[in-house]
């Protein structure tokens, strides 16, 4: 039985065979505008590379920066009504206040202040006001927008008003999809407000997206089911991702770190992903990435769902090296995944970072003599400077003095030296892959977040111990395997405001994937 892992880059589309802990075969293609021929192109090198039987793969795991890069590019994102439940509380900030300008005109600018919302301990701040909510539902009809987001002031502590707002939307606008901030982020309103849009704005490519790699899937011939990974290091069905895009943010590097840590059996260190045209740098901690602490930029946007702590620069194998007088600039412009036309090495005119290693000795890829007669101090001037780049952003990530491993991994790694200041860096094998390595190995996740009443006997520890036995029923039916689940967090808030002693208890548990239908 095969596990095939695809990790879809901005430049290149990289695909794995892997037969329990080991891989078979490794492949990189181009990823191509349309995306799926790229998929496909990876996938089918892959299981020929393997010869296996590929009515044998039983899963198939994807990861995308698709949406990520929707944002950041201001493509494919779609008009939001974007509802607050926060009046009188909250005037003063209306929704998308932060945004750059260029974002918040390509997710339409509709912005609509409710009364409504909560205080911190649960109490009401103002009746919800369903008149209004009528009133948004016909302007939305009126002006067609397709998506809404609706957010309450401290709506995880109480997601009561949310839902009831939806509900009376969906009176007027039957089919419109509608996302609630509660289900996506954590307490801090304008951060999970922003959140919730972007979710709503990228639901339209999530669908399109998920249908071609249904469709992609299908046409190699493979029955099997597909996940996507999201930026935990674990697995979302096909489903969950139509309805939660937002959740795969990041998973490349997230991809690339667990990846780094499967190959070389390293827990604790730096990872450092080269691709064509950027560097993430992150820190493993018990062989997963660490988990951001603080609010994190999307596009120029401030958001607070969780997100692997991962710095990046504009370094890749596809990016630029210019010359004036003395000077030499890398990045962070990059030729991307058209590198195999346009780097000089490969017969273009453009002189890429590819270009100074190879020209270096320092890798072997295109013909080299299109690249003899490069000023040997241009060269030195050029290496010097990505050198600087990747110690800078090293020293950044660093915790501690402690001389700690860094993990070189990506097509692009060919440009990390052997050494990093006093740390010594290391390449496992199928480096390259290392991205598609992780999302093969990524595992299935079971969740419950919910409230429990603490009376007729229940205890605490009883609620906890249902809560994860219900986590784990979920993990097994999505395709874990029982005897490997493992509880990574859990814990309970009192809510003091409802009656019956009441709890919310949340329970995340992990399993490997047993290849089972989800």
């Amino acid at each position: 039985m095969y596990r095939l892992g695809i990790d879809v880059g901005g430049t290149n589309t990289d695909a794995v065979i892997m037969q329990g802990r080991n891989v078979l075969s490794g492949v990189k293609a181009s990823t191509t505008e349309d995306v799926t021929s790229g998929v496909r192109e990876a996938m089918e090198a892959a299981i020929s590379k393997a010869d296996i039987d590929r009515s044998k793969i039983t899963t198939v795991m994807i990861g995308t920066t698709h949406f990520t890069n929707a944002v950041i590019e201001r493509r494919h994102v779609n008009p939001v009504a974007a509802i607050r439940l926060g009046l009188p509380a909250t005037a003063c900030l209306p929704p998308m206040v932060d945004w750059p300008d260029d974002l918040r005109e390509a997710v339409g600018g509709h912005g609509y202040l409710v009364r409504g919302g909560y205080e911190f301990d649960g109490r009401e701040l103002a009746a919800l006001d369903l008149e209004e909510i009528d009133r948004i539902a016909d302007d939305i009809n009126a002006k067609r927008i397709g998506a809404v987001a609706i957010t309450s002031v401290f709506g995880p502590i109480n997601a009561q008003m949310e839902e009831e707002a939806r509900k009376r939307l969906l009176t007027k606008c039957p089919d419109i999809p509608v996302v609630l901030s509660s289900e996506i982020g954590r307490i801090g309103l304008l951060e999970r407000e922003s959140a919730a849009v972007m979710n709503a704005s990228l639901l339209q490519l999530s669908a399109r997206t998920v249908e071609a790699f249904a469709d992609a899937l299908k046409s190699a011939g493979l029955h099997c089911p597909f996940f996507i990974t999201q930026n935990d290091g674990t697995l979302m069905g096909a489903e969950t991702v139509k309805r939660f895009p937002v959740l795969t943010f990041a998973s490349g590097p997230t991809n690339s770190m667990r990846g780094a840590a499967f190959l070389t059996g390293v827990r604790d260190g730096i990872v450092v992903d080269i691709g064509g045209t950027t560097t993430d740098i992150g820190s493993l901690q018990h062989g997963f990435p660490r988990q951001a602490a603080t609010v994190v930029d999307i596009g120029g946007v401030r958001t607070n769902f969780r997100m692997p702590d991962v710095f990046s620069i504009g370094l890749g194998g596809g990016s630029l090296v210019r010359q004036s007088g003395d000077q030499v600039t890398v990045g962070p412009q990059s030729v991307g995944y058209r590198i195999t036309r346009e780097a000089r090495v490969f017969g273009g005119d453009t002189l890429t970072t590819t270009d100074i290693a190879v020209a270096r000795g320092e890798a072997e890829v295109g013909d080299r003599a299109r690249v003899a007669d490069l000023d040997p101090a241009l060269l030195e001037a050029a290496r010097a400077e990505m050198t600087s780049m990747l110690e800078r952003a090293i020293e950044r990530t660093r915790l501690s003095p402690d001389p700690v491993p860094v993990i070189a991994v990506g097509g692009g790694s060919i440009l990390m030296p052997e050494q990093i200041g006093d740390l010594k860096v290391m390449r496992p094998e199928n480096f390259a892959v290392a991205n598609a390595v992780g999302a093969a190995i990524a595992q299935i996740s079971g969740e419950v977040d919910r409230i429990f009443s603490l009376e007729k006997g229940l205890t605490r520890e009883i609620c906890l111990k249902q809560a994860e036995d219900e986590a784990r029923e979920k993990a097994i039916r999505s395709g874990a395997v029982a005897e490997t689940i493992e509880t990574i967090e859990r814990e309970d808030v009192p809510l003091a405001y409802l009656p019956g002693n009441a709890t919310r208890i949340h329970v995340k548990v992990v399993g490997e994937m047993g290849g089972h239908d989800a």
